[in-house]
């Protein structure tokens, strides 16, 4: 049992309350009576040449945002059957949970890049926000696209859900939800068009304040940080204006070393939003250029885009960081500022 901590030092190692790396990337927060629940991604496992790209969906509980309960595995890997999606080998990205108020369950949508083929999804549902979880749909090709980085949101008024995510090196997608949240109805609305990584957006997260609905993204560079950026509409499925770079003072142009996953408003504080990112590559501090040139060359005319760039060939996602900051508000306009370390006790 480690010292109860009283701030988030974002970029440096964070520690659950048992003194353990937490493992939960690419990952949000829900709130279940009164208790934050964080989930993503486990890769305590994932390291360089284990061809183990996750062990499953990993959660924590806190009340405080700072200090984190190990709840273990609420979706474990399949070991048994290298053709299920949640197999180690398969590439199971981003989770997203919400939930149904009709239905009274979670549902858990993964991303899945299988080795060789286009990325779809496999969604799950649970009676428990710790599970277990039972399969719902499997190898899912939402509107008959590939889809890569998701978010998924609820309307706090009539409960319809909308799902956002990347058609793979393409444009950014909202498309409403069934309703029982774990397929797509056929309506969605397309934003963002670019022809190629790294310019194509990815990672979105959805928040929404003051009646305006806001979509922060980042650039397609795989696990080297690049700028982000914001958008703001006034509908769900928009159109979104973009207002350019999140993290304007980072003279790196890598939002602050890092890539938002989510972001949370906190249910009791008044203003409150906090961004989620990954820190993927702990021990890479270089500046953004780097990665966008790598990435137009990669993608080049007459380059097999999809053959494995060797930059990414000793990426060890165990000991990947978190960089997790409260987003300042100009009017209506975001700015994310760093901070080496801030509480949630510092917000009204």
């Amino acid at each position: 049992m480690t010292d109860l901590q009283t701030v988030i030092r974002p970029g440096q190692p964070w520690l659950d309350t048992a003194g353990n790396r937490i493992h939960a990337h690419g990952g949000s927060i829900i709130t279940v009576d009164g208790t934050f629940y964080w989930y993503g991604e486990n890769k305590e496992r994932s390291t360089p040449g284990s061809d183990i790209w996750h062990w499953g969906v990993r959660c924590y509980s806190s009340t405080d945002l700072i200090n984190w309960d190990d709840r273990g595995l609420i979706i474990p890997p399949d070991e048994t059957d290298p053709d299920s999606p949640t197999h180690p080998t398969q590439y199971v990205d981003r989770p997203h949970i919400i939930y149904n108020e009709t239905t009274g369950t979670f549902v858990c949508w993964l991303k899945i890049m299988t080795k060789g083929s286009v990325q779809r999804s496999t969604v799950l549902t649970s009676d428990s926000i710790l599970g277990p979880y039972t399969i719902a749909r499997t190898w899912l090709r939402p509107l008959g696209m590939s889809a890569g980085d998701f978010d998924l949101v609820v309307d706090p008024h009539d409960g319809k859900g909308y799902y956002y995510f990347e058609r793979v090196h393409s444009e950014m997608i909202c498309a409403d939800l069934t309703d029982d949240y774990t397929d797509v109805t056929g309506y969605y609305s397309t934003h963002f068009p670019q022809p190629q990584p790294p310019f194509v957006r990815e990672a979105p997260a959805y928040f929404t304040r003051n009646r305006l609905h806001y979509l922060a993204t980042s650039g397609t560079t795989g696990y080297y940080p690049n700028p982000s950026e914001v958008a703001v509409a006034r509908s769900y499925h928009g159109p979104f204006e973009v207002l350019g770079d999140l993290h304007p003072t980072d003279r790196s142009r890598t939002s602050f070393h890092s890539q938002i996953s989510s972001i949370f408003k906190h249910p009791t504080k008044k203003d409150l939003y906090v961004a989620l990112g990954d820190r993927w590559l702990s021990t890479y501090l270089a500046d953004g250029a780097q990665a966008q040139e790598a990435f137009i060359e990669h993608f080049a005319p007459g380059r097999d885009s999809d053959e494995p760039m060797e930059e990414f060939a000793e990426v060890n996602t165990s000991i990947a960081d978190y960089v997790w900051l409260p987003i300042r508000f100009d009017g209506d306009k975001p700015f994310i500022d760093w901070r080496d370390e801030w509480s949630p006790e510092e917000f009204d």
